[in-house]
């Protein structure tokens, strides 16, 4: 999920002067927000230790050199963005070309390439540490994940975020894919008890081993 801000609208309209006007100064930045200069330091330095902020020497014909603050890349998280709108613009278009069933190819793509990009994660674990593993994975992509064993024997993973909600209210192909995911990633029978997209609080998923086929005797 996007980073936050942390402290007051102050800082907010400090990131904003830094964005439409580029490399400002302490002096500058005083200024326009009617700030003491220590005042100004002191929300740089934190933007500056949460990776937003970046300071350049600018060097002058005498004295100490001045400085000049700059957004990094990790500041750009903290604006606006309209990605789920143009994924569904574009999920739609796609659809309308071509029909359902490359909507369908398309998700069974994603989730190849997911259960390629972490299968080693799960090499040699036992199943509740692939379990361990998978929230750890779906928590780096902001699903808010978090898991526990139960008394039948297995276990639940839960996620209370979906950061492609509103792709998946439109196209459940998204649901089903995250599933069979993570059936594959697990090497387990997966089942899903509750769903964001149909209006539940959380996703719930309800992981199995695989039953052991029985041996016949004689």
């Amino acid at each position: 999920m996007p980073p936050q801000v942390e402290g007051t609208t102050t800082r907010r309209r400090l990131i904003e002067l830094l964005r439409t006007r580029g490399g400002c100064s302490i002096a500058e930045l005083s200024r326009e927000l009617g700030l003491t200069e220590m005042g100004v330091r002191r929300h740089l330095h934190k933007l500056e230790r949460d990776g937003f902020v970046r300071s350049s020497p600018v060097r002058q014909a005498m004295g100490r050199p001045s400085y000049r603050y700059v957004l990094t890349a990790s500041a750009d998280d903290l604006f606006p963005k309209n990605y789920p709108f143009l994924t569904l613009e574009l999920l739609g278009e796609l659809e309308e070309l071509s029909g359902a069933e490359m909507v369908d190819r398309l998700f069974a793509g994603r989730r190849a390439k997911l259960e390629a990009r972490y299968r080693d994660r799960m090499r040699d674990k036992s199943l509740p540490e692939k379990v361990a593993e998978l929230a750890a994975i779906q928590n780096a992509g902001g699903y808010m994940a978090a898991w526990e064993a139960d008394r039948a024997g297995g276990y639940v993973l839960y996620e209370y975020n979906c950061p492609i909600a509103q792709v998946a209210n439109r196209y459940r192909q998204a649901c089903r894919c995250e599933k069979a995911l993570f059936g594959e990633l697990l090497g387990a029978e997966v089942e899903r008890t509750e769903c964001l997209a149909d209006g539940g609080t959380r996703c719930a998923y309800v992981i199995r081993a695989v039953a052991e086929p029985a041996v016949r005797k004689g």
